[in-house]
């Protein structure tokens, strides 16, 4: 395994994936998604990922709709799917699913590579009817050290807590693999760029760290999806996209993760070091 602070650690392509999956569809989703990965990986890209909910659709019309489309983690079929598919292609997949532990359901993420399935994230922060769906997370941030580098994982209404990129930066992330289902939000002025957009790229910025946002498109009963993926880097600065709001599309770039583990601004500005954790409470 190639080590975080390794020297000679060589640059990466990676490609955020943005598509339409359909409600309730979870094979069509999981052969739609599987393509595209080939087609990323064709080109080049070792880091690939995928939408929240990429495998069932996102707008559940009950809990008992949900809790019939998810899947339990590692050993459901989605999951073994895309490791296997991992493996082929010798890439990392982060993708969101629907994940069932007993009788709790989560909206969550995983991540597998060439080797098989590497962890688990399950979504902190709920919004709107997905607390009618889903538990909390439980997993708290957890940074997965890979053959490619650190890389943390958040998911859509994460993003607008400043707390979820500052915990993953303290744990080492490199790169925050960001799977999504961004909506437009309230009071949102015609043709505005998605919200989420600034604050993915403040949170980039304010951290030194890469983010890679992988966005759907469409309308799912009723319900517009805002596109606009792209992949920020560590100065807050996009290195692909925004993406289209409603074409299904693919954005890479290549990076250099050794560029998260400089936090230097100037001669004097550190971004974590110049915390002032004795005056935060």
């Amino acid at each position: 395994m190639i080590q975080a602070n390794d020297p000679a650690r060589p640059s990466i392509r990676v490609s955020c994936i943005q598509f339409a999956p359909q409600i309730g569809a979870v094979e069509a989703n999981r052969a739609r998604a599987s393509d595209l990965v080939r087609a990323a990986a064709t080109e080049g890209s070792r880091l690939i990922v995928l939408p929240e909910l990429a495998s069932t659709g996102y707008v559940f019309e009950s809990r008992e709709e949900a809790a019939s489309l998810a899947e339990p983690v590692p050993e459901g079929p989605t999951t073994r799917a895309w490791a296997a598919l991992a493996a082929e292609l010798g890439v990392h997949i982060v993708a969101g699913i629907a994940e069932k532990a007993g009788d709790t359901l989560y909206n969550a993420a995983v991540i597998v590579g060439p080797e098989g399935y590497i962890g688990t994230y399950r979504k902190a922060h709920l919004w709107d009817q997905e607390n009618v769906f889903f538990a909390k997370g439980d997993l708290g941030f957890p940074v997965f050290d890979t053959a490619l580098g650190k890389v943390g994982v958040a998911i859509c209404y994460d993003g607008w807590f400043p707390e979820t990129f500052r915990q993953l930066a303290l744990g080492g992330a490199e790169i925050v693999c960001i799977p999504t289902n961004w909506v437009p939000m309230p009071d949102q002025p015609e043709g505005e760029a998605a919200m989420a957009n600034t604050l993915h790229r403040a949170a980039a910025h304010s951290n030194g760290i890469y983010i890679a946002c992988a966005d759907r498109v469409g309308i799912e009963r009723g319900q517009p999806f805002e596109g606009q993926s792209l992949i920020i880097g560590p100065k807050g600065w996009p290195l692909a996209g925004p993406a289209s709001r409603d074409r299904t599309e693919t954005v890479s770039a290549l990076v250099d993760l050794d560029e998260a583990g400089r936090k230097d601004l100037n001669n004097f500005n550190s971004l974590l070091r110049d915390r002032r954790t004795d005056i935060y409470g």
